[in-house]
């Protein structure tokens, strides 16, 4: 098994689909191959967002493409993936490559799949989730102040990446920041006596459901929201307007919870909004509506 760097892009005329399915040319097989229960890290660059390097995932297999014989699918692990809290550009701030292949070709390097070896993996994974603190990233201590992020030696990546401590931790510091520690539904910000936010990383589809922790899979909001929403009492539906379950929640009681507009109020990065998909699935199977 390799580690490997994905070029992708909202742009592509590729049949991607995010976080399932990499679709790539018959030229790569060879080399996706090598990738097939390991990791891979996505990288996009100036054609698409501009995203630079921003996610990693496992591959799980491989298949070809029903409607066309000259390309293949990487099947993706969906529960494996996971947001960088501190994306990459293609170069370090000293003016170097992280990727150490690419020095030779003068940084240039125009294959979609790139196998890496060891070393700039566990670099890139070292910078991408030493992202600094502030009062939206910020864990909670038992006695409400904040502590220091604890700093992982990715030499024992395999187990990190599945570690739940770690990747809770990385999902709620990256959701907070991208909600601005404000609640998705209240949209009221509140900040403990050492400016952490309170609110709290919800999944919109459960780990439990092979829920990935990324961004567009969760909202901010306050605890007692956030327990409702895990059981079903709201949901949101396509146009982003609250939804409530027949007889659970009082009047009164939703005008105290809920914003005026009761609307989900959304990141300022629309590339951070929560997906569709999600939102749908936790209407069809979680929502008690």
């Amino acid at each position: 098994m390799t580690k490997a760097v994905f070029i992708e892009s909202t742009h592509s005329a590729y049949s991607d689909r995010p976080g399932e399915l990499y679709h790539f040319p018959n030229m790569y097989l060879s080399r996706v191959e090598h990738t097939v229960g390991d990791w891979v890290i996505f990288y996009e660059g100036r054609r698409g967002d501009a995203k630079g390097y921003h996610r990693v995932q496992r591959v799980s297999s491989i298949a070809q493409d029903p409607t066309d014989a000259t390309h293949h699918f990487a099947i993706l692990d969906r529960a494996s993936e996971i947001d960088f809290e501190n994306p990459l550009s293609r170069r370090k701030a000293n003016g170097s490559l992280w990727e150490s292949g690419l020095a030779e070709m003068g940084g240039n390097n125009t294959s979609s799949v790139r196998l890496i070896p060891d070393s700039d993996f566990d670099e890139i994974l070292n910078a991408a989730f030493s992202a600094p603190m502030d009062g939206d990233t910020m864990p909670r201590q038992p006695d409400g102040m904040a502590e220091a992020a604890a700093v992982f030696d990715f030499q024992q990546r395999p187990k990190i990446l599945t570690t739940r401590a770690f990747r809770d931790a990385s999902f709620a510091r990256n959701v907070r920041r991208a909600y601005s520690g404000r609640c998705a539904i209240s949209g009221l910000e509140l900040r403990n006596g050492g400016g952490r936010a309170e609110v709290e990383a919800a999944h919109i589809r459960p780990i439990t459901a092979d829920g990935p922790d990324t961004i567009r899979n969760g909202l901010a909001l306050s605890g007692t929201i956030h327990w409702m929403f895990d059981r079903g009492l709201i949901a949101i539906d396509d146009d982003l307007s609250l939804l409530t379950a027949r007889d659970s929640i009082a009047d009164e009681v939703a005008g105290r919870l809920f914003n005026a507009e009761r609307r989900l109020i959304l990141p300022r990065d629309s590339g951070h909004r929560p997906h569709q998909d999600y939102l749908r699935w936790h209407r069809n199977n979680l929502f008690k509506g």
